[in-house]
């Protein structure tokens, strides 16, 4: 892909918001316009917030403007439509973690096939990648909730059903917080990317955009 003069919206949470990056032109994206020749980058990306919908409101509201209720708020004239989420599923919400065949939006599975399925459809001109999550410092899931390793692959199974391309971060960024020299160098807080996390998030999407 041919990365110079596109349009590209991208849909996320705290990390594409731009949380922990000191100021707007280190986030990743805004990088990768500046290296790559991009023309249009849209920052959709709301802290907070999850894919999947949920039952009982959180104590933000904000929190519960889900990607599925927010898609279809984004500029139509993208080339590329980039979804960076799950980290915030796996780390709060009420929503249910599950199965392939699921289509109800109040768990993950479900949501997630339903977030694509929207943007297929709404945005038939738009190429669409999704981002896995990022390592961050604890991984183990607590009140019955799924370890972050399985809500990446699920990720990566919905994903391949549709044959929407996955760059994945969490086996290739080369950010892993729970290893002190690495959480240092390139976060903030064991989660959000600092100013080289961003950096290397930008390089490692680039050259997979470019791949494809």
């Amino acid at each position: 892909m041919q990365l110079k003069g596109l349009k590209i919206n991208f849909l996320g949470d705290s990390i594409t918001e731009g949380a922990s990056a000191s100021r707007p032109e280190n986030i990743y994206f805004n990088v990768l316009k500046q290296n790559e020749g991009v023309a249009v980058c849209r920052n959709y990306g709301v802290g907070g917030t999850r894919i999947a919908r949920q039952t009982t409101p959180s104590e933000n509201p904000a929190y519960d403007e889900d990607f599925l209720a927010r898609c279809a708020r984004m500029d139509e004239d993208a080339d590329l439509i980039v979804v960076f989420g799950g980290t915030n599923d796996f780390d709060h919400g009420d929503a249910q973690f599950g199965t392939f065949h699921d289509k109800d939006v109040y768990t993950f599975y479900g949501a997630l096939r339903t977030l694509i399925e929207t943007l297929l459809v709404r945005y038939p001109q738009s190429r669409l990648v999704f981002l896995t999550p990022l390592h961050r410092e604890h991984e183990t899931g607590v009140n019955g909730k799924p370890d972050l390793a399985q809500y990446v692959q699920a990720i990566r199974e919905v994903c391949a059903y549709y044959a929407v391309p996955v760059c994945d971060l969490f086996a290739t960024s080369g950010i892993q917080p729970a290893f002190p020299p690495l959480r240092e160098r390139y976060t903030s807080d064991g989660l959000h990317p600092n100013d080289v996390g961003h950096a290397l998030i930008a390089q490692r999407l680039a050259g997979f955009l470019k791949s494809l």
